[in-house]
């Protein structure tokens, strides 16, 4: 089984992010999800092989399901005027051709557990983007209520928390408070739905821009992906035990085996073994065929 780690259109501008390549074709762009990995803000130099496609027919069955104004226009890049020559099969079941939208910088995560980073920031009594959380929880308890904890969409380096009160400040009251609610509400839908699958959504992070390039409220749609094991933290309800950290249905099987290597995190990471990488896959597989009731193929 091959990795598309790649893709390549002639004469098409790309951007590289960790995971996807961007192509853009004036008003829309085509997002394409390979099968790069990263960790600890490392792309890693082995693959995952499929799991572009997976984490991309996760995103669309979402878009579909939450019913909320988005990006998505196609998941066929042969919609899209392609140069003569175009490869297009390696594009094939990990495209989203969408709207081009004026991106809100910021990230909007919500947590219905205490888990990740907001753990870490609670064992030093520090409050969770701002958020001040009650005394006594331990590590992956349900919070009384999910809570909003932004942080800033860094173009390079790491995304940093931020306190609701300076998103405010940057984006203004009304996007602000729209982007929360949206973000609650998608939340809310999608972890009551995960957990008539026998998933708990401890976490997410969601994206939004304008459409048309207007900065109003009105305008928010949700974009990029949404979901995924790469940008949700997804729990088996069966094994859900707090205080302690829970098996998890994304890359941190990838992050257990490099914290148990010497690797320093400031040089290039080590390849991945094959074991590590069928676990992982097997890993998003399961997700996506409990979450959708679909087989993966």
């Amino acid at each position: 089984m091959t990795c598309v780690l790649e893709t390549e259109i002639p004469g098409v501008p790309k951007h590289q992010g960790k995971v996807r390549d961007v192509y853009d074709f004036g008003e829309r762009l085509l997002i394409v999800a390979t099968d790069r990995i990263s960790a600890f803000d490392w792309i890693l130099p082995t693959g995952v092989p499929e799991k572009g496609k997976i984490l991309t027919q996760l995103s669309l069955f979402w878009f579909d399901l939450l019913g909320v104004p988005h990006h998505l226009l196609s998941s066929d890049p042969r919609d899209l005027p392609l140069p003569d020559g175009t490869d297009v099969q390696p594009l094939l079941g990990r495209s989203m051709v969408v709207k081009k939208t004026q991106v809100i910088p910021i990230e909007c995560v919500v947590r219905g557990y205490l888990a990740g980073s907001g753990w870490v920031d609670y064992q030093k009594n520090l409050p969770v983007s701002g958020v001040k959380l009650p005394e006594g929880l331990v590590e992956s308890n349900r919070l009384p209520e999910p809570i909003f904890t932004p942080s800033t969409k860094a173009v390079e380096g790491h995304d940093m928390p931020i306190a609701y009160e300076a998103v405010r400040d940057q984006i203004g009251a009304g996007v602000a408070e729209a982007i929360r609610d949206l973000s609650h509400e998608i939340y809310s839908k999608a972890a009551d739905y995960a957990l008539g699958k026998g998933l708990i959504l401890a976490d997410t992070k969601f994206e939004f821009g304008f459409e048309g390039g207007q900065p109003a409220p009105e305008s928010i749609i949700l974009i990029d992906e949404v979901l995924t094991p790469d940008s949700s933290r997804y729990w088996p309800a069966d094994d859900y035990e707090p205080g302690r950290t829970q098996v998890s249905f994304d890359k941190q099987y990838v992050r257990n085996w490099l914290l148990q290597t010497d690797w320093d995190r400031n040089s290039p990471p080590p390849e991945l073994p094959d074991d590590v990488v069928a676990n992982t896959r097997s890993k998003y597989v399961e997700a996506y065929e409990r979450l959708t009731g679909r087989k993966f193929d």
